[in-house]
């Protein structure tokens, strides 16, 4: 079956497939008074969300533009757009609202309300529970109050469609109204289970997710029995569910958390507010002006801060004209 007609019960079967790059029309325009960049529409401009770290995994912020080199397949390309943190962020968080939650639901109603305490003037937030259904709570807006409300709406009953959630979240990026200014997009998804319900394969997710070009913070709580968890960890061990969490958080330049308590959530998503506050912002035009379909690999490489490690999604797809 094909995904839209699996999802038109979820995402509507008006949603219109999303473009990969961001749409700018005759590449950049110039710097405004203010000193950004800016684009028009038209011209199909990569966009990567880029995280920094040095040597000791702490974040680095404050690097300049000629620092950053992008390649594409191998091949070098001309950043197009540089911003630092000052860019803002559309933001969709996911809760599992499944059975299993009912214990922990209110520690995670707190701490994901801390979180989005923490997003910034022009930033947006869009809410989603999950459970054998996915609910959408709050359109993206940018009234922290309503999405706090929304967050402690979340109740607790059925299954996990993880992957179904995702899903929504992704399209729903595409009807976001723009303003012709450059955002960050990203995705929160918190679960502490294996997907039980969803329609969608994780295959079929991460080939959407890898496309959309939206980073996927994932967190996988492991509350109940922490120390068992623990000792897996150690050993090596992870199971499908957290393999998934890991894999798609890799794909798209973000990061997988595994609390182990309740109290290290809070700690969890503190840190993704923190890479999320120091991200670089850079697009780029590709040099290869074919559009088949194909996946194009993209590195990012920092010069001059020894042992840097920059991460963002490892490629996109090349959408078909």
């Amino acid at each position: 079956m094909a995904i839209q007609g699996a999802f038109g019960w979820i995402a509507g079967a008006a949603i219109v497939a999303m473009a990969l790059p961001v749409a700018a029309s005759d590449g950049p325009s110039g710097p405004e008074p203010n000193g950004r960049s800016t684009f028009k529409s038209g011209v199909d401009v990569v966009a990567l969300s880029v995280t920094v770290l040095d040597p000791q995994a702490r974040l680095l912020a404050g690097l300049s533009r000629d620092k950053f080199s992008i390649f594409e397949d191998g091949i070098r390309q001309d950043i197009a757009y540089f911003e630092t943190s000052e860019v803002p962020l559309d933001l969709a968080l996911l809760i599992d609202t499944s059975v299993s939650m009912e214990a922990k639901l209110a520690f995670v109603q707190k701490a994901a309300t801390g979180f989005v305490d923490a997003l910034r003037d022009g930033d947006r937030a869009a809410v989603w529970g999950f459970s054998s259904y996915v609910r959408p709570l709050q359109a993206f807006t940018a009234d922290r109050g309503l999405v706090r409300q929304a967050i402690q709406a979340t109740t607790a009953t059925g299954g996990t469609a993880l992957y179904n959630a995702v899903y929504v979240a992704l399209r729903a990026f595409q009807k976001v109204a723009g303003d012709g200014q450059v955002r960050r997009r990203a995705i929160v998804v918190l679960t502490d289970g294996e997907d039980t319900a969803s329609v969608l394969t994780f295959d079929d997710l991460l080939a959407e997710a890898k496309a959309a070009g939206v980073t996927i913070y994932t967190i996988g709580l492991h509350a109940d029995a922490p120390g068992i968890y623990a000792a897996q960890q150690a050993r090596g061990y992870f199971s499908n569910a957290d393999f998934a969490m890991k894999q798609l958080a890799r794909e798209t330049g973000a990061k997988a958390f595994f609390p182990t308590g309740l109290p290290s959530l809070s700690e969890a998503y503190a840190e993704i507010g923190r890479e999320l506050a120091t991200q670089y912002a850079i697009g780029y035009v590709s040099r290869n002006p074919m559009r088949n379909g194909a996946f194009r690999r993209v590195t990012v490489r920092v010069s001059d801060s020894p042992g840097a490690q920059p991460r963002t999604r490892t490629g996109y797809l090349a959408a078909a004209r």
